[in-house]
C-alpha cells in the first residue's frame, strides 16, 4: 500500500493537493482510533522511555544546530526527521518483530504528549512564522497542534469509560485507520512534489543531500534505539520507539511551519522506515521458517 499511495500522490499531485485540509483531520481520526487500543490502567513507564524522549528533543535540537549554520532548510528538514512523535503503527511492527507492545504503546502516548507540548516553543524559536512575534507564533501553533494530538487521546479515554458499546466497535474496525493513513500519505505525497514542481528556485541538490541524510538518520535511530532497548529488555521496542516516526503528521508540521522544501525529509523518512521495517519481518519470518 505505502507504494501505491506515494506514487498515486506524486502522479496526481495536481488534483489531490486540493484534498490538503483533510490532513489535519485525518492524523485526528487515526490518533483517536490507536488510543482506543491504549488503555491508561495499563501504561507503565521506565527509564528506558525517558532516555527516547530526551534524544528525541535533545537530538534534533543538536542536529539543528549542527547543520543549520550550512543551511537553514536542510536543518529543518532533519529537526522534524528525530523531533517527530512515534507512529501508531510502530506498536503493530513491534508485535509482528516479538517486542514487548505494551511498552511501545506507553511509548507511543509520552512521545505524542511530549511533541504535542514542546512543538510550539520549538517552532516559534526557529521563527519560522517571520511575521509574528514568539508569543504569538507560540499560541498559533499550540491552537493547531496541541488540540490535533492531546484530544484524540482525551475523546479515546472518555469512550473507554462513558461509552463502553461504543469502544468495542471502534476497536472491532481498527482497518479503518490503515486506510485513513494511506490517503493521508497521498495527500501529503502530492503536496510535496506540487511544491518541488513549481518552486521559483529550485534547490534540487539541497533536497537531495536532505532525502540522503533522512536515510542517515532513520538508520541511525532505529540503530541507537535498538543498543538502548538492549540495556533494558527491549530491543525492538527500542528500536522501533526512537526510530518510526508519525511521518504523515511531521510532513503536514513540516508544510505548515517549516521552510517548504524541509517536508523533504520526512518524506523521504517514510520511505527508509519502510525499507527497515521490510527488512526486519522478512528477517524475522526467515528466522521463524527456520526454527
Amino acid at each position: 500500500m505505502l507504494p501505491i499511495a506515494m506514487l498515486t500522490g506524486a502522479l496526481f499531485h495536481v488534483y489531490i493537493e486540493v484534498l490538503s485540509f483533510l490532513t489535519p483531520t485525518l492524523i485526528f481520526c487515526m490518533l483517536f482510533l490507536t488510543f482506543c487500543k491504549i488503555s491508561p490502567r495499563n501504561m507503565k513507564f521506565s527509564g528506558l522511555h525517558i532516555w527516547l524522549i530526551l534524544i528525541q528533543l535533545a537530538g534534533s535540537l543538536l542536529l539543528y544546530g549542527l547543520i543549520a549554520p550550512f543551511n537553514e532548510e536542510v536543518a529543518e528538514g532533519i529537526l522534524i526527521c528525530v523531533v517527530a512523535p512515534t507512529a501508531t503503527a510502530a506498536a503493530v511492527i513491534t508485535g509482528m518483530l516479538g517486542g514487548n507492545v505494551a511498552f511501545l504503546a506507553s511509548f507511543v502516548f509520552l512521545s505524542n504528549v511530549t511533541v504535542a507540548l514542546t512543538a510550539p516553543v520549538i517552532f516559534s524559536f526557529l521563527g519560522t512564522n517571520r511575521d509574528l512575534s514568539f508569543w504569538d507564533s507560540f499560541g498559533y501553533i499550540c491552537r493547531q497542534v496541541v488540540p490535533l494530538l492531546i484530544l484524540p487521546l482525551l475523546g479515546a479515554w472518555a469512550v473507554q469509560y462513558i461509552l463502553p458499546r461504543l469502544h468495542r466497535w471502534l476497536l472491532s474496525v481498527q482497518i479503518v485507520a490503515f486506510y485513513m493513513w494511506s490517503l493521508a500519505l497521498t495527500i501529503v505525497t502530492g503536496r510535496t512534489v506540487s511544491f518541488l514542481l513549481v518552486q521559483e528556485n529550485p534547490h534540487y541538490w539541497t533536497e537531495g543531500i536532505l532525502a540522503f541524510l533522512a536515510l542517515i538518520v532513520c538508520v541511525f535511530q532505529f540503530w541507537l534505539g535498538r543498543r538502548l532497548g538492549r540495556l533494558y529488555g527491549n530491543t525492538i521496542a527500542g528500536g522501533q520507539g526512537l526510530g518510526q516516526k508519525n511521518t504523515i503528521l511531521a510532513i503536514w508540521m513540516a508544510q505548515l511551519y517549516l521552510c517548504p522544501a524541509a517536508a523533504v525529509g520526512p518524506a523521504a523518512y517514510v520511505l527508509w522506515q519502510n525499507i527497515i521495517n521490510s527488512y526486519q519481518i522478512w528477517k524475522k519470518r526467515k528466522k521463524d521458517v527456520k526454527c
